[in-house]
């Protein structure tokens, strides 16, 4: 890494450093692309807001998955089937399917050298389970902060190697030139206040490796941990295309701490309970949407793998359970909790449990896990006593206490586009981890794990064999000075505005508009007004921001959101418009549509129509005046490609360029 200084036409000086290739992000997928880079032989230099915030490090489940081609026991298993099982969800490409199977096994036992702690039996196989969205027994889990785990070993190899680190750093522009990244722009959190730059530094590099995560600031109802915000919008201002923007993943969760609510949380047959606000009128609620009182203790224990959001299971199924709470939260106004406590009146038979009135799927798997205890929190206790531990060492004692909930944004399976090898229609730039769009409509629970690592390896090894280069020439310090200069200019007019503070007003505000029409039950005509407003806010931003106490960073990261918003919903619009139907997580309101059970209000009726699976949405942001001017093309998913499986020929090809070529 070289140190530099970028001259502006404004006068200012932008302290700046050059690279071969920067990995902006410090997740999962960011450390992993930092130690495959290094040990190949490229000069690389990790950019980060902070490496302890982010998605992989703070966030999991009761036992957090990690997806994996089958290792263990007779069941048959092939990197074809895994590669059309992860195609079976919809809307997927085949070379990004046959990708993540072909190098999970890879990818999975890499992370066991670097002592992530995956469990083995006696014989040393890696047994497995089965997640949502699984045919087969693939899952595997270290305990509920699996990702953590990852994060932790993955750095030790970082800092061991001398990956030179970029803290504090915040990305707020990329360097594009002739269709080509070259760089960063960048706010540095620890810059000293009134310093001429205002914070601006910039990264000269051949390659971006972009592991900023998923566009997670969007909702307030969210799963992502508050130190996540994502940082897609400034990639689509740039030029990056962007996939199935439209697929989220949404699911309950636990809100005075964000976590999944799934596995067996689910499992043991907690109490839905709803409040009023202020925590009068306690009642369970669940009886209202199933005829008998069994299947919604069945729906409730089916939630444990089945816990995303799924149009296909709206209609009396385990999905149920999730509008039931969201019709109790958002047309309600109650608040809504889980209980351990107790358990739900329907398990009642005189005074105690009686687990013969669950369905057999049920009733089986808590005998054999010799779960029959007589409250939820002792089965809870049993059966994953990490789970109970994670809500008490945040302050939540799920013995005494119940445990607020709500339906929530999880995860972009959609996002920026890149080829099997990651790198985007920009030139040399590598969308990975959550922000690359490599998922359908519905993927494995786990998979994204899988994928932040596979990600790396191909980015790296693209950028390795194909990109080994000093980024930054006198062409690219030239640009890097114009686009400096622009953005100071910005920077010090808003620095420098007085009056009451906004920032956090705004993102407030876009977020709750958001959840009210963007999530998990949509229609045309909330779409439309949101973003009515949020072109509006976006085309007043530089005129109306006002610092007041928030920083720059929380200003920008309002700007970034504001262009992801405004895809996001485009993209949400042009799939209604055509013709486009309830899927994977969300329904689309139709009059007179489906309702999923009797005697909910019309919001929850839905249309039954096409759902495109085998069609791609592709969306593009051109910035005419300050505004996105987003348009939509649609493209039938690539199949999973003819490739030579005859090994002489593998391997005299492999002499040649080491299988880093095109796909397909």
């Amino acid at each position: 890494m070289e140190k530099l200084d970028i001259q502006t036409q404004c006068g200012a000086r932008i302290p700046a450093v050059r690279a071969g290739a920067v990995v902006v992000g410090s997740g999962a997928a960011g450390l992993s692309a930092c130690r495959h880079l290094k040990r190949m032989g490229v000069d690389v230099v990790l950019m980060t807001e902070g490496l302890y915030m982010g998605t992989s490090r703070n966030t999991g489940s009761d036992k957090q998955t990690y997806y994996k081609l089958g290792m263990a026991g007779d069941t048959a298993d092939s990197v074809q089937r895994m590669a059309q099982d992860y195609m079976a969800g919809g809307a997927m490409d085949g070379d990004q399917a046959l990708v993540q199977a072909a190098l999970s096994a890879r990818c999975f036992f890499d992370l066991v050298s670097l002592g992530v702690p995956f469990p083995q039996n006696e014989a040393g196989e890696y047994v497995g389970y089965k997640t949502d969205h699984d045919p087969a027994r693939r899952a595997t889990s270290c305990g509920p902060l699996t990702s953590r785990a990852m994060t932790q070993a993955l750095q030790r190899d970082v800092e061991a190697l001398g990956v030179p680190v970029l803290d504090g750093w915040h990305a707020i522009s990329l360097l594009v030139k002739d269709g080509c990244v070259g760089g960063v722009l960048a706010l540095d959190r620890g810059a000293l206040p009134g310093e001429q730059a205002c914070g601006l530094r910039a990264v000269l590099a051949g390659s971006v490796v972009y592991a900023v995560g998923g566009p997670a600031g969007l909702y307030g109802a969210s799963v992502y941990p508050e130190s996540q915000f994502g940082a897609t919008g400034l990639a689509l201002e740039a030029g990056a295309r962007a996939v199935n923007l439209t697929e989220w993943q949404y699911g309950l969760a636990s809100t005075k701490f964000r976590w999944n609510l799934s596995g067996t949380y689910q499992q043991v047959l907690p109490r839905y309970v709803s409040t009023a606000p202020d925590g009068s009128d306690e009642r369970e609620f669940l009886s209202e949407g199933f005829s008998r009182p069994g299947d919604a203790l069945d729906a409730v224990f089916l939630k444990g793998y089945q816990w995303p959001f799924d149009a296909s299971r709206a209609a009396g199924g385990s999905t149920l359970v999730d509008i039931l709470v969201y019709r109790e939260r958002r047309l309600r106004g109650r608040r809504v909790y889980l209980d351990y406590r107790v358990n739900p009146s329907a398990l009642m038979e005189d005074g105690k449990p009686d687990f013969t009135r669950l369905g057999e799927e049920a009733r089986e798997y808590l005998a054999r896990s010799g779960a029959g205890q007589d409250t939820p929190y002792q089965r809870l206790c049993h059966m994953n006593p990490d789970a109970v531990k994670l809500y008490r060492d945040h302050g939540i004692d799920l013995e005494h206490e119940m445990l607020e909930i709500d339906v929530c944004a999880q995860h972009l399976n959609g996002g920026l586009e890149g080829d099997s090898w990651r790198q985007s229609n920009l030139e040399g730039f590598f969308p990975i981890g959550e922000c690359g769009g490599t998922f359908g409509i519905k993927r494995p629970g786990g998979s994204a794990l899988n994928d932040t690592q596979v990600g790396a390896l191909r980015a790296s090894q693209w950028i390795a064999a194909r990109r080994n280069q000093q980024g930054g020439g006198a062409g690219w310090e030239k640009a890097c000075a114009a686009q400096a200069g622009e953005w100071l200019t910005r920077l010090r007019a808003i620095a420098g505005r007085q009056g009451q503070g906004n920032v956090h007003e705004a993102r407030r505000r876009a977020q709750a508009r958001m959840d009210a029409s963007a999530a998990c039950i949509r229609s045309r005509q909330g779409l439309a007004e949101a973003m009515e407003q949020a072109r509006a806010e976006l085309g007043a931003f530089d005129s109306d921001t006002v610092l007041g106490q928030a920083t720059m960073i929380e200003a920008m990261q309002n700007r970034d959101r504001l262009i992801s918003e405004i895809a996001v919903l485009s993209a949400m619009l042009d799939y209604i418009d055509k013709g486009g139907a309830s899927r994977g997580s969300f329904l689309v309101q139709q009059t007179g549509g489906m309702l999923p059970a009797p005697g909910l209000e019309d919001v929850f009726a839905f249309d039954q129509g096409p759902k495109m699976e085998e069609c791609i949405q592709c969306t593009q942001v051109v910035m005419q005046d300050g505004l996105p001017r987003v348009t939509h093309t649609w493209r039938g998913v690539r199949p999973i490609p003819e490739r030579e499986d005859w090994f002489e020929k593998v391997w005299a090809a492999y002499r040649q360029d080491g299988g880093v070529r095109p796909l397909g």
